[in-house]
Parts: C-alpha cells; structure tokens; sequence
C-alpha cells in the first residue's frame, strides 16, 4: 500500500515538473504599453519648426505646427482642423507629443535587433530596440496573432530610414492604432513608402514622393517636409487600438513566412505556423474610409480664362472616377492616376464633374468644378498688296 502511494506521488511531481519546464521553454510575449498621445491624437501631421509640402498632399487628419508655421498650406488637402504658431492646441498636442515620446521611449525591450534589417520579415508584438540607426526594405509584417490589443514599440536610437517602395503590412488582426516608432533623431520614408504606424521623430520627418501613411508624422523639434503624400485617419481610439478591424490598411490574413528571421518574437521559422487567421466568429463592421478631393493640376488664375487644363481626383479607396463636361461623359478611370485633360470647350463658363466611387462602403459622391473658357482666335486679314483685279 505504502508503494503504491509512493509511485502515484512520483507520477504527480513528473508531471508537475514536465508542465514547468515547457511553461519555461516557450517564453511569453512581452505585451507594449500602451502609448496615450493625449491631444496630439487627431493629428496627422504636427512639426516643430514648419511643415513643408510639394505637390498635393491629403492628410484626413489635422494639421498642426508649434512653435513654428506651416510653409504653404496652398498645396495641403486638409481633412482636420489646421492649428499653427503659438495657438494653445497645438503648444500642447508638442507637450503631449513629448510625453508620449518619453513613454515609449522607457518601455523595456523584448528584442535588439541593431544592425538588422527586418525588411521580408514577420515580427509579433513586442518592444523593438535599435541602439543606432534603422532602416529597411521590401515588407515588414506585423503579425497581431488574433489578438486586437496586440502593440509594436520600435525604439530608434538615432535615424529611420525606408527604401523606395518598402512596406509595413498588417496581419491577423493587426491595428495601426498599436504601431509606435519612436526616433531619436530624424526619419525619412522613402519613394512610393506604405508606411503604418504613428512616427514620433525628436527632430524631423521627411516623406519622399508618393508615400503613404497609415497613421501620424509627429516631429517634435523641427520640420515635416512632405511631397505628395497621402496620410491616412486609421480611426483610433485614444489611447491605441480599435477592436472594430484595422481602419485605412487592408490585413492580410495568412502572409508568407520569411525562412530563418533567428530573433525573439518573429515568426520567420517555417516550422512555426503562427499565421492563423483570425477567428470567425469576429465581426468587422463595414467601414467607409474613401475620400477624394477634385483639383486642377495647374491652378486657374483670377480673371482669366483658360485654353484647357488638367483635372485630377486625389484621395483614398478609390474605385473609379468617371469624367464629365457639361454633361457629356469624357473619361472614365479604373485605376490611378485619376485624371484627365478638359479643352476649353468654347468661349464661356463650364463645369466638369468627377462621380467616384470607392473600394470599401464609402457612398459614391458628384464633385463639380466650374471655368471659363477662352474664346477661339480671331481670322487675321491677310497682310500685303490684295490680289484682287477686277
């Protein structure tokens, strides 16, 4: 009886300890913290010093400069409320800004990835240390593992830098809400960049033509320079994440995994299959996101009339666009650039329409823009003796 008793307290202290040693084996992820940006929230872009622009820009967010001015706001396609100077709500959205910047920038590591370029790689959520300079190319992904809380801190010792055409997708539930990177110096998106996430630069945030932002460039010293770019609102809550999807960038529910990533919190190893698609009993609400503003290439100058110009339609989650002059259909575009060339039509007033329609659940809109068309030349008399002899 006594042996027996023995060999049952055996089997139980054997599978106490195997449940031990495999809770020790496979380490928990290392959850962010959360990153409150108080009143800088709604901003698409705030500087420091100045924002600069080139070419048309849409920000679906507000726009914010302290202490310093915004360059041109000509060019800027403002969604939001436009704060400058010494106006209080931008001084403090800077004062939250550095708040939240000196947050992220405390939270212990889970990861050092210096020297490493994460380009191709798949990352879940966690702190991410660089202790000098980061920078990448081709696609990052970010891999929430189904949980919508999930968060990514990158804490930049010194530059970001993105090469042309790099990006940073989401999956399984990834939000851009949760996505920080907070830089120690200066940060440059290259060319055609699909950037997410909020940049908290020390310095400066650059965004080279043509890229994109799903989220905020917030610089907290000197200037955000900008060349046609979009940035687009993710639809936060204050504080991070929306449980409701992830707002402005499509997920991909099952990304190819990248052989051989080798760093804490990658999912890179083919043997790891952590790229599950988010359960099915989740609902996502259908969302409207599309945007679209109706511009002239070239701007019309005051009292004057035109021989003809270029339309154009700028926005997010566009489907088509289909042209109209006085009524009469002229083009109808499926893909980008959405743009057309209007001839003058004769001397007089005119109207073009553009009718878009959108990718997600966004209502189809009618944008109208009216000018004045330039009369055709006058029939110059010949110069010269007349040859008419009788």
């Amino acid at each position: 009886m006594s042996i027996r008793t023995r060999s049952k307290g055996t089997r139980r202290c054997g599978v106490a300890l195997a449940v031990g040693l495999a809770s020790l084996a496979t380490p928990a992820a290392v959850q962010a913290a959360e990153v409150d940006l108080g009143t800088a929230h709604p901003y698409s872009v705030l500087g420091g010093s100045t924002v600069t622009n080139t070419g048309v820009t849409n920000l679906m967010g507000d726009l914010g400069v302290s202490p310093g001015a915004v360059a041109d706001l000509g060019t800027l396609q403002v969604g939001g409320a436009t704060h400058q100077g010494l106006d209080p709500v931008s001084l403090q959205a800077q004062t939250d800004l550095t708040t939240a910047y000196n947050v992220a920038a405390g939270e212990p590591f889970s990861a050092d990835l210096s020297g490493q370029n994460v380009g191709t790689r798949t990352l879940t959520a966690g702190t991410y240390r660089y202790s000098a300079a980061a920078g990448f190319s081709g696609a990052l992904t970010l891999n929430a593992q189904g949980d919508p809380n999930a968060r990514w801190i990158f804490q930049i010792g010194t530059a970001l830098t993105t090469a042309s055409n790099a990006s940073v997708l989401l999956t399984n539930g990834a939000s851009p809400c949760n996505v920080y990177w907070q830089v120690g110096s200066s940060a440059v998106l290259g060319t055609n960049t699909t950037f997410v996430g909020t940049i908290m630069a020390d310095q400066s945030v650059t965004a080279q033509t043509g890229a994109t932002v799903n989220g905020r460039a917030l610089a907290r010293i000197a200037a955000v320079n900008l060349d046609a770019n979009t940035f687009v609102d993710p639809g936060c809550a204050r504080g991070g994440t929306t449980t409701q999807g992830t707002p402005g960038t499509p997920t991909t529910s099952n990304p190819t995994p990248t052989p051989g990533a080798g760093f804490p919190g990658s999912t890179g190893n083919p043997g790891n299959p952590v790229n599950q698609p988010p359960p099915a009993s989740r609902t996502t609400r259908r969302l409207r996101r599309g945007r679209s503003t109706l511009r002239r290439t070239t701007p019309a100058r005051p009292g004057r009339c035109t021989d003809g110009f270029t339309a154009r339609v700028r926005g997010s989650y566009i489907k088509s666009v289909a042209f109209r002059l006085d009524g009469k259909r002229i083009a109808n575009k499926r893909r980008s650039p959405f743009k057309v060339y209007v001839k003058a039509a004769g001397a007089g007033r005119h109207k073009v329409t553009a009718r878009v329609t959108y990718k997600d659940a966004t209502r189809a809109k009618t944008m109208t823009m009216r000018y004045r068309g330039c009369a055709a030349a006058a029939l110059q008399p010949r110069r010269g003796p007349s040859r008419f002899t009788g």
